[in-house]
């Protein structure tokens, strides 16, 4: 009897990045759950992709535990190989503007620090025990935004992603010893469907391989951080920027 299929577990899977992950995994054999605000879309043509689906609002911290229940429901064996934490919001201001300090309310440093690293955090806790079963591989998705001020990323956005490169940091020293490793991805400009005005000029200016990344270039580092081909690689992060962060 074969073994079964590896099980990749996404968050933030709707657009983008998730997108090109879920069908690069698929086209290599993993089965896929996905996480998503987004009730699941007919319009979705992957296969068992309806099954797939788990519906969850991460700023709701207090949902967290029934939604690591409902990824055991789905597991066979009660392992999972590899968890991508994708999901995270940027807010804009007005007509799309960068909010800074001034812009910034409590209550929005609290959403988007509860989507984009308390969650990831809760949910890597929560499963750990089914990361340790199968020796499995956690990245996080962070950003060139989290290592300096960006144009378009705003100051709440690029804190969470700085303080998400740490809790990697902290992932893999904890969990190392678990037989489960922890790496970050922390992509530039993307070529997806929520590019700011501007951009091509900030690529041009700015990148020194003079184009956009394709979500495909992001999700084949993620597919090498969660096979044995990336085996002794703990606590990175990968820059995928074209060479922006030089």
């Amino acid at each position: 009897m074969s073994d079964p299929k590896p099980v990749l577990l996404l968050t933030g899977a709707s657009r983008g990045i998730g997108h090109a992950t879920v069908k690069l995994f698929q086209e290599r054999g993993w089965r896929i759950l996905t996480v998503s605000r987004q009730p699941f879309s007919p319009e979705c043509r992957w296969p068992n992709a309806r099954e797939s689906h788990l519906q969850a609002d991460l700023e709701d911290l207090g949902g967290i535990a029934a939604l690591a229940e409902a990824v055991r429901a789905r597991l066979d064996g009660g392992k999972l190989h590899a968890l991508v934490n994708n999901a995270g919001i940027s807010p804009k201001g007005p007509e799309g503007g960068r909010m800074g300090v001034i812009e910034t309310d409590a209550a929005l440093w609290t959403k988007v620090l509860n989507v984009n690293l308390v969650s990831t955090a809760l949910l890597a806790r929560a499963l750990l025990p089914e990361l340790e079963r199968a020796r499995g591989s956690i990245v996080n998705v962070t950003s060139i935004a989290g290592s300096r001020v960006h144009p378009f990323a705003g100051v709440a956005y690029a804190a969470s992603k700085a303080a998400l490169a740490a809790l990697t940091r902290e992932m893999a020293h904890e969990f190392g010893s678990r037989g489960v490793r922890a790496n970050a991805i922390a992509p530039g400009e993307i070529s997806t469907a929520i590019l700011s005005e501007g951009t091509d000029e900030l690529v041009d200016a700015e990148v020194p391989m003079k184009r956009l990344g394709t979500p495909t270039e992001v999700a084949q580092t993620i597919h090498f951080l969660c096979t044995d081909a990336s085996s002794y690689v703990n606590g990175a992060e990968i820059h995928i920027n074209g060479g922006q962060h030089v």
